[in-house]
């Protein structure tokens, strides 16, 4: 009995070891890839400053950056979790606690295209996947919105993620890090015309990030955001395929499908994209009914 108690108690704590050993290995690797640094040059773009182009950046902000940021753009707490930490979204003005003051315009391109701060480490929770995307001019109306903001003082604090939150970076079970998966040496597709057309459709669905959450084919997929549904086939061979254009928009507009379902704001944020012209919703539509059935 002694001797079974005995080896009851070495497989215990060696196995008790080998798991604190993974939590350290795990936690190393997390916060190297939280504090890896890029050195990348992006590409620079002309930032005007006329009224259509403020327009216009408003436009794209409300639509791609407000439900992080806010409609001030003064940040929100966004992602707060005792056991993981923290991930607030930026203020973006150049008030108190914002980085207007700091970014600048090329530290702005590298943020939304690269996903890289100005120190040239990964932003957490930044799209920049889909914001690559984004053409010349449109990303320079954002930037020329952004640096004619109102100053609003608003002090978030600095990202902070506990011992948790790097153990499942570094495991790749927490995937908050576009910067790893952006080619950032690749060279960006050009952006067609703004028109009612299938091909736009692609260009808005592509800055719009759907295809994080409804796969790359768009044919369904899984978020990587804990807790979140699958995302639905959105082609022709899913239930959008009986759907009027009609329906589409009111969807987006009100969070109700065809068939009486509401949408979870948590994790499809149909109040951004219902903020779309009436002409860039029809616009998504025609690229969706456009694909392969099942993305085959």
């Amino acid at each position: 009995m002694k001797n079974t108690l005995k080896r009851a108690g070495l497989i215990l704590g060696t196995l008790a070891g080998l798991f604190l050993l993974a939590v350290i290995i795990l936690s190393i690797i997390g916060s190297n890839k939280l504090n890896k640094q890029y050195n990348i040059q992006p590409e620079s773009v002309a930032v005007g400053s006329d009224t259509a182009v403020l327009q216009r950046g408003q436009y794209l902000y409300s639509i791609s950056c407000a439900g992080c940021h806010g409609d001030n753009l003064a940040g929100t707490p966004f992602f707060d979790d005792p056991g993981l930490g923290s991930i607030p979204a930026s203020n973006l003005t150049t008030g108190t606690g914002g980085i207007g003051a700091v970014y600048s315009e090329t530290d702005l391109v590298r943020a939304i295209r690269h996903g890289i701060d100005n120190e040239g480490k990964p932003l957490m929770i930044m799209p920049a996947g889909a914001f690559w995307y984004y053409s010349d001019e449109d990303l320079a109306a954002i930037i020329a919105y952004l640096k004619n903001a109102v100053p609003i003082d608003n002090d978030l604090g600095e990202k902070n993620l506990k011992l948790m939150g790097r153990i499942l970076v570094g495991a790749g079970l927490l995937d908050v890090l576009a910067a790893e998966h952006i080619d950032h040496a690749a060279s960006r597709p050009a952006a067609p015309p703004p028109q009612v057309d299938a091909a736009y459709g692609q260009y808005l669905v592509n800055v719009s990030d759907c295809r994080s959450c409804h796969g790359a084919a768009l044919s369904g997929g899984q978020s990587s955001e804990p807790g979140a549904p699958p995302g639905p086939d959105l082609t022709p061979g899913g239930n959008l395929a009986d759907w009027p254009t009609v329906d589409f928009i009111t969807a987006m507009r009100t969070g109700t499908t065809l068939d009486g379902r509401q949408l979870s704001p948590e994790f499809m944020p149909w109040e951004d994209y219902g903020r779309m012209t009436d002409d860039d919703l029809t616009t998504i539509f025609l690229y969706l009914q456009s694909l392969p059935a099942n993305g085959k």
